[in-house]
């Protein structure tokens, strides 16, 4: 809102009023057991005769009484001679507080206001919040045993937009059914249908399509009554809060206390809003594929909702990152409050503000998905970009899809952050970054963020093996690929994301590394070559591993300490592999001026440098030895003073 504007000035005269009418009621009910001597001047006082709903008001026809001047009891009340029948209009929330019926009288106090109609002679009472149910003890006693605990029926009239304004031919439009008779019970909702006899739920019979006209009819604490229907754009997992977390896993229900993630959807309606659907929680994000493959795309209804969080754009900005990457529509959508003929339809809108977080009201999920209907005309697959293509797009926290073969994986070597809290980082390329011209990198970095959830599969597959993967929605930011919360990593083409226009050409040669030079950044792969010119004795040593599965944690064997066991295969290891970390400097002709520093761990410090002597090592008999091209990762390069740090790395 605008700082002074109409609609901040609006919205602090809201507050107020909510903050007022909240004290007024707060006195009532603590006044309540020692009647007060309150100025009745001003004070309407009516007895319901009906009750009926309109446009989601409550509308009491009702008899206009007046306190007898004979009167004993405060509850003795006569009929007014001046207008014996006025219409009251209560809202949801004071009708709701007042839970009046017929044969109720209610005391509305100032500052009530009249409203005079033509062509009627019947009044109408308007801002009714500081409004009271009064009985006296007699009436109450008389009205449990007439009523008891009879549910009271309120007629329900439905008026469209169509009849107000006179668009279509008013006989065709029904004024009132028995259908439209609800029963207001305290426990549960009911429809009278036309059999009589017949009940079912509301919610199996009404559907709307409007999740903001169900936000402001239903209220935020939840609706079951009635369903709405929309389009999934998008399935997810999101990670549990700590709170949720420890509760969800107290549940009887959940039996793993792996438990860690939640399955959401991001749904549109058939008027453009968004909102975010938290549904049950997951043991993994394994599940997830299963879902993309069978919801997304597909029209849901969702019913028994409520609404956990009203998010904008300033304190949400990944998952409007993620809307606005849907927006605009790709079929012209509804227009709030004008005709819905096709030709009034617009995209011409200004993206979504606000969006609604919702979750399950009860713990029970009441959504339908048709997974056999065909996909909706509003559904958005991600838009799949080639690698190349997302390094010279211009703006700034954009969503973008892209498959990619991961090379080499890293995980943040913070050691103050726990291991799985840790961000990973996934050198990818594609065929549009090998067949480019050298200024362009042949290899990037993807960073992992905690807060994305990666399925198992993906995990286990990476840390074993090179893989083509689809990375669906991650975040562009000031040059850097970020995979966030509502990222989500798939191994399995997909034919809805195969088909949104991307040429996914495997990579036929074998993969190309740029060289460094001094365009080389930190954080990045290379492949580099040199002359061994020095070698850093002091951080050098070496340790002997299984020669089974690579143990490098080996023991002394008990029974001959002159042998070496180990615990993984439960084996003594007779012929141990010795592995080796040594510092050496290169002269490298691609960064004359430069110091380059490289520390060594695989095949570089046996093969090439063979530096391995009877469990010693001489420096003379590497220094001037030639290094070929080896894989090195790039910890450090800075210009002032010259210097790069390397460290040998072994690809996927």
């Amino acid at each position: 809102l605008h700082r002074g504007g109409l609609a901040e000035r609006l919205c602090r005269l809201q507050n107020r009023e909510r903050s007022a009418i909240s004290f007024w009621r707060h006195r009532c009910v603590a006044e309540a057991e020692i009647p007060p001597v309150v100025d009745k001047s001003g004070v309407l006082i009516v007895k319901i005769l009906e009750v009926f709903e309109e446009c989601t008001m409550q509308v009491a026809v009702c008899e206009q009484l007046e306190e007898s001047p004979a009167a004993i009891d405060s509850s003795d009340f006569v009929t007014s001679t001046a207008e014996p029948v006025v219409k009251v209009l209560f809202t949801r929330e004071t009708a709701a507080h007042l839970k009046s019926g017929p044969q109720d009288i209610i005391h509305i106090y100032p500052p009530w206001q009249k409203l005079l109609l033509r062509n009627t002679n019947v009044p109408v009472i308007m801002n009714t919040y500081f409004s009271q149910k009064v009985l006296g003890g007699e009436h109450l006693e008389a009205k449990e045993k007439t009523h008891g605990s009879a549910k009271k029926l309120i007629r329900r009239n439905i008026v469209s937009l169509a009849h107000t304004f006179k668009l279509n031919d008013l006989d065709d439009q029904p004024q009132e059914s028995s259908e439209n008779q609800v029963a207001c019970a305290a426990e549960s909702t009911q429809t009278r249908t036309k059999c009589g006899s017949k009940e079912q739920p509301l919610a199996l019979s009404a559907v709307n399509d409007s999740l903001l006209e169900m936000v402001e009819s239903q209220g935020a604490v939840g609706w079951q009554e009635v369903q709405v229907r929309v389009a999934v754009q998008r399935v997810y997992c999101l990670p549990a809060k700590e709170g949720v977390r420890c509760q969800a896993q107290e549940n009887k229900q959940f039996r793993n206390r792996g438990l860690f993630c939640r399955l959401c959807l991001l749904v549109q309606d058939a008027y453009g809003m968004f909102s975010e659907v938290q549904l049950q929680f997951l043991d993994s994000a394994e599940d997830v594929e299963q879902y993309c493959r069978r919801w997304e795309g597909k029209f849901c209804c969702l019913a028994g909702m409520k609404v956990a969080q009203r998010a904008t754009r300033a304190r949400t900005l990944g998952l409007f990152s993620l809307i606005d990457s849907l927006w605009p529509p790709v079929v012209p959508v509804k227009v709030p409050g004008q005709s819905q003929d096709s030709e009034m339809r617009t995209t011409n809108l200004p993206p979504p503000s606000f969006c609604y977080i919702l979750t399950v009201q009860s713990g029970e999920i009441h959504m339908k998905v048709d997974e056999e209907e065909e996909i909706s005309n509003l559904y958005q697959p991600p838009v799949v970009y080639g690698l190349k293509e997302i390094f010279q797009i211009d703006h700034c926290n954009v969503r973008c899809s892209f498959w990619a073969r991961v090379l080499y994986l890293r995980l943040q070597t913070k050691q103050n952050v726990p291991t799985n809290q840790r961000e990973i980082w996934l050198f990818v390329t594609d065929f549009t970054l090998q067949n480019v011209a050298p200024e362009v990198p042949k290899v990037v970095a993807v960073s992992v963020a905690a807060s994305c959830i990666l399925s198992t599969e993906v995990a286990e597959a990476l840390a074993v093996t090179s893989h083509f993967v689809f990375f669906r929605d991650a975040l562009w930011v000031k040059g850097r690929i970020i995979c966030v919360e509502r990222t989500v990593l798939l191994l399995q083409k997909s034919l809805l994301y195969s088909a949104a226009g991307a040429d996914l050409s495997e990579l036929t040669g074998p993969v190309k590394l740029d060289e460094l030079d001094s365009a080389t950044q930190a954080n990045s792969i290379c492949t580099v070559r040199g002359t061994i010119v020095g070698v850093n004795e002091s951080t050098a040593y070496s340790w002997p591993t299984c020669d089974r599965c690579g143990n490098g944690k080996l023991e002394l064997y008990p029974q001959d300490s002159k042998l070496l066991y180990c615990n993984q295969c439960s084996e003594v290891v007779i012929s141990p592999v010795t592995k080796m970390q040594l510092e050496v400097f290169l002269s490298c002709p691609s960064r004359s001026q430069s110091t380059v520093k490289v520390k060594v761990w695989y095949k570089m410090s046996l093969s090439v440098l063979n530096i391995m002597r009877l469990g010693s090592y001489e420096v003379r008999s590497v220094l001037g030895k030639e290094v070929g091209f080896r894989s090195c990762y790039v910890h450090s390069a800075s210009s002032h003073p010259d210097r790069v740090g390397l460290e040998e790395i072994v690809l996927l």
